[in-house]
């Protein structure tokens, strides 16, 4: 596919995904919102990526919805309102649900469904700089689609506060309500040792552990939960990969997929 919003790459097992619209700041239309599906669906089938980089070109991550797009919106019905948001709701569930995992590379202001894209990411690195805001309601509308995996990120206190005053907030302040990760001055070189992190780690093994995680996300403590994490340590423990890792440390080696990465 052809992409016009978006850059699509693979280097040594790691999709970077790039927001290319940097003349309207990164905001997405629905030209955008169906290359990323496509772009996130090539990445989930590719066995050789073992994980993806989000980055946007330019000075800022995302502007969040294109005005213009937001506009021709305005002038449909429901029915059609349903549709095109139920696009939005799907991109955000694949990125979330995305097997491998993910890490955002925040610049400059991520506004509205910037914001949702960061939170859906596993890992998020920002510059001192970066800004956000959930600035819906300032137009008269409301963060839905992106409100479970926010709230999910900075807890329904702090949702409380920023999805109803769509105040802008500074890297500092996502990073202490868990919406960033990371403060830094290069996102490039800070993200190289995260990369090397994930990718020394076994790959149907951090894909459990994702999927565990999103399974038991706020879910109670309760015998279900035991038995979900009993069967999950099970599984990984006797399977193909988890055999090698056990090995490889009771022998003293890299396991191979460590070597296979050299």
């Amino acid at each position: 596919m052809n992409y016009q919003s978006i850059i699509l790459e693979e280097k040594n097992q790691v999709a970077w995904l790039t927001l290319n619209r940097g003349a309207v700041h990164n905001a997405f239309d629905d030209n955008m919102i169906a290359e990323l599906l496509h772009a996130l669906a090539q990445v989930r089938s590719n066995n050789n990526v073992r994980m993806l980089i989000l980055q946007a070109q330019g000075k800022n991550f995302s502007a969040g919805a294109d005005l213009t797009w937001m506009r021709s919106m305005a002038s449909k019905n429901y029915a059609e309102n349903i549709k095109d948001a139920s696009e939005l709701a799907r991109l955000m569930q694949e990125l979330d649900e995305l097997p491998q995992p993910t890490v955002a590379l925040v610049q400059g202001a991520a506004f509205g469904g910037a914001v949702g894209l960061a939170a859906c990411c596993d890992i998020c690195l920002a510059t001192p700089t970066a800004s956000f805001c959930l600035s819906e309601v300032k137009i008269g509308l409301i963060p839905a689609v992106i409100s479970p995996y926010v709230m999910r990120a900075i807890g329904t206190r702090q949702a409380r506060r920023f999805m109803l005053t769509a105040e802008r907030f500074s890297a500092d302040v996502a990073q202490q309500m868990g919406l960033v990760h990371s403060l830094v001055d290069d996102l490039e070189e800070a993200v190289t040792p995260v990369i090397e992190q994930l990718l020394g780690n076994g790959p149907h093994a951090v894909a459990a552990a994702k999927k565990l995680i999103l399974t038991l996300d706020q879910q109670p403590l309760n015998e279900n939960t035991r038995t979900t994490t009993i069967e999950a340590i099970a599984a990984i423990r006797v399977s193909a990969e988890g055999q090698e890792g056990l090995s490889a440390f009771l022998e003293k080696r890299s396991p191979d997929w460590k070597t296979t990465n050299k």
